[in-house]
């Protein structure tokens, strides 16, 4: 049958008022179970917030004026997909008014509802709550194949809804003769985290690791066909023109063809690593690459090995894959030390982040490389920085937040103006019951209209923020901004005068 757009919308408000997993679980299944062998792979795409066309061409502006929505709903999934491949397609001459009539035809048939969904789809912002493991665990269950065969297969085709579609085909015998394929993208292996090294290798009980160095700079999978080298990013794009420093590494090796995992950084002349916006803006486009490369040169390291010669080595124990990729690339190497004791691996950590890297990853010698999710084959390990900053405004918020202040507006304190310099915002790490507390709080002290969708407070509360560290940005005044800042606790113990300065912020970065 053809999905109703209505329905899948229906089914986004469903998981995104609810946290209950298993009622995520049930909400999605339910519909991907009724979709078309043909369309399900775009249900399950949409309901993730992922594009299958990847881009549109469609920008915050070009949404900004939409016609009025429409009374009824008439829209079907396959409708909306067919209007996005149409979008993608439009190039050239006249294209902008092209996309632009395309845009409205499509938006003019949408309910407010599912105008708002769209919106949010196009522009990467909807958070409904459909998380990754909850659309797997979802197509589990609609089509009976077990957790473990759904997860390896978008593993190594790289794609969820890629998976849908063969799952709703052939079910788990088609799941399980999903294979790696050199020169398609596989998802990567993901780390856990610790907040200690200590707490990183008890779960290690004394058996062997490989503690490799974090380094703050992109993630490469890198693929070498038939002598042709491609790169792609964490998230799977491809930015092979990019980063030819990278393709000309990869080229060099011996033997054939090859898929590897590691990072690109830029280093400065002492080899301590440039600020992570550098490396980001150094591989963000590749307009003037050969300028670029010459005054902001790339480092290649290389850290797991997951086809070499013809032999695919995920399954392969950590120690192995290391054992392959010493003998492939010792001199692209990531930093590592292999060990069974603590204190090495305290020591090595310590030397790292001297050296001005993140810090260390933690990996279990005889795990296989299980990609994407987080697990304890592999711990990350990175200094943990706190400050004291002043709430300046909260935004209020949206799905299974409405009705509650959410997100916070976060001041250093400025001794030379006696007010307070903006250096981020954060809603992690807040439960249930600190959102109905700071709801409570913030519209005691809103210090501004009562009904806009930032509300700004008297700067008085004081709140406990941990960060990973400090980054320049032009966003906000500071001329800094905090790097995953998530609450800790409220600080009702200290004033805002109290509060940690712009100076002692800034000291945290980069310099």
């Amino acid at each position: 049958m053809d999905v109703a757009l209505a329905d899948l919308v229906a089914v986004s408000h469903q998981v995104a008022a609810t946290r209950s997993r298993t009622a995520k679980t049930e909400a999605i299944a339910g519909l991907v179970a009724r979709a078309d062998a043909t369309e399900v792979g775009t249900v399950v795409a949409f309901l993730s917030g992922v594009l299958p066309q990847r881009r549109l061409g469609v920008g915050y502006r070009s949404l900004g004026s939409l016609p009025a929505p429409a009374a009824e709903s008439s829209l079907t999934v396959a409708e909306v997909d067919a209007a996005f491949d149409r979008l993608a397609a439009t190039a050239g001459a006249g294209s902008t008014a092209s996309r632009r009539g395309a845009l409205v035809e499509l938006m003019a048939r949408a309910t407010a509802d599912e105008q708002a969904f769209l919106r949010a789809l196009m522009t990467g912002n909807l958070r409904q709550g459909a998380l990754d493991g909850v659309v797997l665990a979802a197509l589990a269950r609609a089509f009976d194949v077990p957790d473990a065969v759904v997860r390896r297969a978008v593993m190594l085709a790289g794609s969820t809804h890629v998976v849908a579609g063969l799952a709703a085909e052939g079910g788990r015998a088609a799941l399980e003769q999903v294979g790696l394929v050199v020169g398609r993208p596989l998802r990567p292996m993901l780390a856990g985290s610790a907040k200690t090294t200590a707490e990183a290798v008890e779960g290690f009980a004394g058996a062997e690791m490989l503690v490799d160095g974090k380094l703050d700079g992109i993630r490469v999978q890198v693929h070498r066909r038939d002598g042709a080298v491609t790169v792609f990013t964490r998230s799977l794009d491809e930015i092979t023109d990019r980063v030819p420093e990278v393709v000309e590494a990869v080229a060099a090796l011996p033997g054939g063809d090859l898929v590897l995992d590691g990072e690109a950084i830029v280093l400065h002349d002492d080899g301590r690593p440039a600020p992570f916006q550098v490396t980001g803006a150094r591989t963000a486009s590749s307009a003037d690459v050969e300028r670029l490369r010459a005054e902001v040169p790339l480092t290649t390291y290389l850290f797991d090995v997951l086809h070499a010669d013809g032999r695919d080595l995920v399954d392969a124990p950590a120690l192995e894959r290391h054992e392959v990729l010493e003998a492939l690339a010792p001199h692209l190497l990531v930093p590592r030390v292999r060990t069974t004791d603590p204190a090495e691996a305290a020591s090595f950590f310590g030397g790292l982040v001297a050296a001005g890297h993140e810090g260390v990853v933690v990996k279990d010698a005889a795990a296989p490389y299980a990609a994407g999710r987080r697990g304890s084959g592999w711990v990350k390990v990175k200094p943990t920085h706190t400050l004291d900053l002043v709430v300046l405004a909260v935004e209020r918020g949206s799905g299974r937040r409405q009705g509650w202040l959410s997100n916070i507006h976060l001041g250093a304190r400025d001794p030379e103006t006696g007010g307070f310099v903006m250096v981020g915002k954060t809603f992690k790490g807040m439960t249930d019951e600190m959102l109905a507390w700071q709801t409570e709080r913030f519209t005691a002290l809103a210090d501004g209209p009562a009904d806009g969708y930032v509300v700004t407070v008297r700067p008085e509360q004081v709140v406990e923020i941990a960060i990973d560290g400090i980054q320049r940005s032009s966003r906000y005044p500071g001329g800094i901004a905090l790097r995953f800042a998530r609450v800790l606790r409220y600080r009702d113990d200290k004033t805002a005068d109290e509060a940690d300065t712009i100076d002692a912020v800034r000291a945290l970065g980069p310099g």
